[in-house]
Order: C-alpha cells, then structure tokens, then sequence
C-alpha cells in the first residue's frame, strides 16, 4: 500500500473513531440545531379588552420585516399630535435614504416628500426610502430614531422587541414577537383614531405611478380594515390585520407564512374562529 492511500485510510479512522466517542451533548446540540422554528406564530386580541383570544408561540421571537413600519408610523403620529409636524410638512430625502434597496418609492437625493404622502407610502407601497426619511426628519438620523422605536415600544408594554432601523430591513437584532406586534396594533387604533383610516389606503399616486395596496386581505375579509404585510427572507411571510364584526374589533397576526397565500388563509381561518367563539360566548 502507496505511503499517501496509507495517510488517508488513518485520516478516516481517525473520523471514524472521532463520531464513536462523541459526546451526548454535541449530539443533542446538533439535533437542537436541526429542528427548525415553528411555521407560524400567531395571535388574536380583542381590541377594545385586551383579551387573547388565540395564541400559538405568540412570544417566540421573530423577525418583523416591514411590520416594523407600524412604529415608524406610531412615532411619526406622535410628531404629528406634538405639532412639530404636520401633514404638509415636507421631509427633505438624505442620500442615505435614496440608496435604500427595494421596496422603495426611487426617491431622489435632495428631493422632497410631503408628511401625508409619507405616510401613504409607507402603509401601501412599503417603502424603505421612505421609512428613513421619516426616521431622519423626525429624529435627525435612523440610528437616534431606531433608539426611540425601542424605549417607545417597552414603554408600550413591548417587552421582547428590539428595534435597530425602521424599515424592517435585514437586521439580526431587531426582533419582535406576535404577542408584542398585537399590542402595537391595538395602540395605533386607541391612541390614533383620527390616523388609523390610513392603515386601510387601497392606493396610492407617486409621480404619475399608481401604487396598490399588499394587503389582500383588506378587500377580501369581511370586516377587515387595515393594518400591514411584512417579507424577508429570514422572517417569512408576516401580517397584522384587524378586522370589526357585529360591533366587535379583532387584532390578528401572523409570523412567518411561507407564500402570501397560505399567510392570508391563516390569517382569515383564527380570525373567523375567534369572530365565531365571541358571538358563542360573549365576552
């Protein structure tokens, strides 16, 4: 036998007898890492109660995607009660928010956007360009913004959520769960009625271009009526929707849907089973 067949038979001995001898531990890591995280974490809340009519790892952390928007929203709607904006205020578009990857507007270095349109914008197009613009024109960078997000959400009572831009773009800390996304979408109703029909924007017009809105299931669930949509890669397919029947509000959220169609049926499937167990059994 050749000096160099001799050499790689030792080299799988030694792989050999390596695996014999592994340890339980580093199986039983290997097999942690293996299991993969549920489809779905989602959640219902009675709007007006607080109650939690559904949950399932309800306080499992995930990625928000674009739900993260909701804060940007929230905190964009305390300027506006505060007076130090209003809805003609313009915001002025830094570069660093021109060079946003999708989805976006294609705003322009140096150009302007009006605080409604903003707004719009964020609800129906999505836009990350956007979202730091607000993020610069509210705070004066996305960093200082991303820092309030987070003091504003534990003050909401978000205790597992951590907010590092305001898009919702790739970032390994932010995170959030369904829990803490349905107590956000229950403050944007109670502390902003005047602002909430927003959440419900079918279109919108951009320099000539008609955006529409991604969330089907504004036009297709009975008594649906805002919230957001939300996609990464890493998170999945996520959703904040409420909806009002028979003079009762319901918050739903969905994490980490695999396609947009299997998300929305979700989504309709524990709000109609919710809608059903309140007119069962009243709260």
């Amino acid at each position: 036998m050749s000096g160099s067949l001799r050499f790689l038979f030792s080299l799988i001995a030694v792989a050999v007898l390596a695996a014999a001898f592994a340890s339980p531990a580093d199986a039983a890591r290997k097999k942690r890492r293996a299991v993969p995280a549920p489809q779905y974490a989602a959640i219902v809340m009675h709007a007006d109660t607080g109650d939690i009519l559904l949950d399932k790892y309800a306080d499992q952390k995930r990625y928000p995607a674009s739900l993260t928007k909701m804060m940007t929203l929230y905190l964009l709607f305390e300027a506006l009660e505060a007076g130090t904006l209003n809805p003609d205020s313009m915001l002025t578009v830094s570069a660093q928010a021109a060079g946003q990857p999708p989805s976006k507007l294609g705003l322009v270095a140096g150009s302007t956007i009006s605080v409604e349109d903003a707004i719009k914008a964020l609800v129906v197009k999505s836009a990350n360009d956007v979202a730091v613009t607000v993020a610069e024109g509210v705070s004066g960078s996305e960093w200082k913004f991303a820092q309030t997000m987070t003091t504003r959400a534990r003050q909401l009572g978000m205790v597992n959520t951590t907010f590092k831009n305001a898009s919702g773009l790739p970032n390994s800390r932010q995170m959030t769960t369904a829990r803490d996304l349905a107590i956000l979408s229950q403050r944007l109703i109670k502390d902003f009625p005047q602002y909430f029909p927003y959440f419900n924007t079918q279109e919108f017009d951009w320099n000539g271009r008609t955006y529409r809105t991604h969330n089907a299931l504004v036009r297709t669930y009975p008594g649906a009526d805002g919230l957001k949509t939300g996609y990464t890669a890493r998170s999945g397919f996520n959703l904040a929707t409420t909806a009002r029947r028979d003079g009762q509000r319901l918050i739903g959220v969905v994490l980490g849907g695999r396609s947009v169609k299997t998300r929305d049926a979700h989504m309709a499937e524990i709000l109609t089973t919710a809608f059903a167990d309140i007119k069962a059994n009243p709260l």
